[in-house]
């Protein structure tokens, strides 16, 4: 069993534990579940940098990263820095996030929230909208078809974004169907972890234009962005860069300025 398997297998028991717990009616009383909710594609669009920084305290691939990041801090200095939007993390076991990250960031900054989670359960998509989320991750590897469909129409209906991130040709072909908003290319690959960009600049081409191309993993230079715009790519989701860093508000403001250059 690799990586994923292990952490779609324990994803599973904890959102029927979740089920159990919390009903869907009680996610929809929240406070957030009302809120008008921003577009980061339409913020991709409109953006010269396409900056999508992540907060992200470790991972499977690199252990610890950032375990003492304040994540209202790192989202107001990603805010200030110019970002497009913001990633965060909320899986437990594997990445050390929460929920509550999500919701400290939505109290501190008005921009696109991301809920980055291995999504197999609509109640996970209620559970992203009642914490302030404002788009969610679809992961091809992970879910059939239909799941996609069915997944991505829940969350239009909740005016939630959905970016749908592919890791090769045969995903990408499975994946294509009207209600996403953008396709993110993953040079990692899950099962084993190795990065490479030339994922994104293979799959460029097979992208409709009627998508934002987001570019996802291993992305730490200017010129690897300036390259990746040459193939189409709007959006550029960027973490460990910024996360390393003892300010990562302050590293992904330098980070753009440079590429602002």
């Amino acid at each position: 069993m690799n990586i994923l398997d292990k952490i779609v297998a324990d994803k599973r028991k904890e959102v029927a534990l979740k089920k159990s717990l919390i009903p869907i009616s009680q996610l929809e009383c929240s406070v957030l579940f009302a809120r008008e909710t921003f577009s980061l594609a339409n913020a991709l669009r409109e953006s010269e940098t396409g900056i999508i920084a992540e907060y992200k305290r470790r991972s499977p691939s690199k252990s610890t990263i950032n375990q003492n990041a304040n994540v209202s801090q790192v989202a107001k200095g990603y805010k200030k820095a110019g970002v497009c939007g913001m990633s965060i993390l909320t899986d437990i076991k594997y990445f050390g996030g929460s929920l509550e990250d999500l919701l400290l960031a939505r109290a501190s900054v008005q921009m696109p929230l991301l809920r980055k989670e291995f999504i197999i359960d609509e109640y996970q998509i209620v559970e992203a909208k009642a914490h302030g989320a404002d788009v969610i991750l679809l992961i091809a590897a992970i879910l059939t078809r239909e799941e996609i469909k069915t997944f991505s129409e829940v969350a239009k209906q909740l005016q939630l974004n959905v970016l749908l991130e592919v890791h090769n040709e045969e995903e990408l072909r499975k994946s294509v169907m009207p209600s996403l908003d953008m396709l993110g290319v993953n040079n990692r690959n899950l099962k084993t972890f190795e990065v490479s960009l030339e994922t994104s600049k293979s799959l460029s081409e097979l992208i409709p234009d009627e998508f934002v191309k987001v570019s996802e993993s291993g992305i730490s230079s200017v010129e690897a962005i300036r390259d990746l715009k040459d193939y189409g790519y709007q959006g550029f989701l960027v973490g460990e860069n910024f996360m390393k860093t003892d300010d990562p508000g302050e590293s992904a403001m330098e980070f753009i300025k440079n590429l602002m250059k």
